[in-house]
């Protein structure tokens, strides 16, 4: 049997493991996908070793570290500096990320965007913003601190901290920071965030399945808004067809998953 497994921390709240083993029982697959807490991230690849597993998925807040540690890392998550997808090839770890495809793939509804504000410098925003690049939509960073905004400033994305912010016209305002997760906090000032709306078109929330404060926000302007729930699905329909190494079509992997996902 093939072992798969979701690493973060926390990991309790994820759907990820009904997501691939509907798809794998669907595809009469003998394997099982599990949820396993790392809170110290430098025992991620060891676990991972540990386990013998096939494949795995990380999410926050290893996703920088999985990146560094890997033996291997391929596609536009080299360019991300971010890895949301780990596969075994022989004895060596292969990363990969399926974030920036599955972002933009949710996102497709909006329509053709000019430009984009991310809230947050984490590895979710590195995803975003070079997917968004990649499709010439132009990207400003805004995060509490300039600690974290030295890869994005040396790819040239226009980085503001919130005492160097001033508010312009922006379609799409994106939240990648964990504001409203677990309280009813905002990702920058109310204040700040309703002069944003004013101008806004779209607004998108990478939490998924609950209706943040950011978001609540956003439908009070009348923005057409998603929550990160079709980002999820997308990514990990594409982390499905990375851990069989292709061989199962997308529309199909989608098929069956979504049902699950729609639960």
């Amino acid at each position: 049997m093939q072992l798969f497994t979701l690493f973060g921390y926390p990991v309790t709240h994820s759907i990820s493991p009904r997501l691939h083993n509907a798809v794998m029982q669907g595809l009469g697959i003998d394997g099982c996908y599990i949820r396993t807490p790392i809170e110290h991230p430098q025992t991620l690849l060891p676990t991972f070793r540990k386990l013998d597993l096939s494949g795995a998925n990380v999410t926050v807040p290893h996703k920088e570290v999985a990146f560094a540690h890997c033996d291997e890392v391929r596609g536009i998550a080299k360019e991300i500096g971010a890895v949301n997808t780990l596969i075994k090839e022989g004895t060596r770890i292969i990363g990969y990320n399926t974030d920036a495809e599955g972002f933009y793939a949710a996102i497709k509804s909006f329509g053709h965007l000019r430009n984009a504000l991310i809230l947050g410098a984490g590895g979710t925003a590195k995803a975003i913003a070079m997917i968004l690049k990649a499709h010439h939509v132009d990207v400003t960073i805004l995060n509490r601190s300039a600690s974290r905004l030295d890869f994005f400033e040396k790819l040239g994305f226009t980085c503001k901290t919130w005492e160097t912010f001033t508010p312009s016209s922006y379609e799409l305002i994106i939240n990648t920071t964990s504001a409203g997760l677990k309280d009813e906090s905002y990702p920058c000032e109310e204040a700040l965030l309703n002069l944003l709306f004013e101008k806004a078109h779209y607004a998108f929330d990478v939490i998924y399945n609950q209706q943040t404060p950011f978001l609540r926000l956003a439908q009070a302007h009348h923005l057409t808004y998603k929550d990160g729930k079709e980002m999820l699905l997308y990514q990990g329909v594409l982390a499905f067809h990375l851990f069989f190494a292709q061989q199962y079509d997308l529309k199909t992997i989608e098929s069956l998953m979504r049902p699950v996902f729609e639960l």
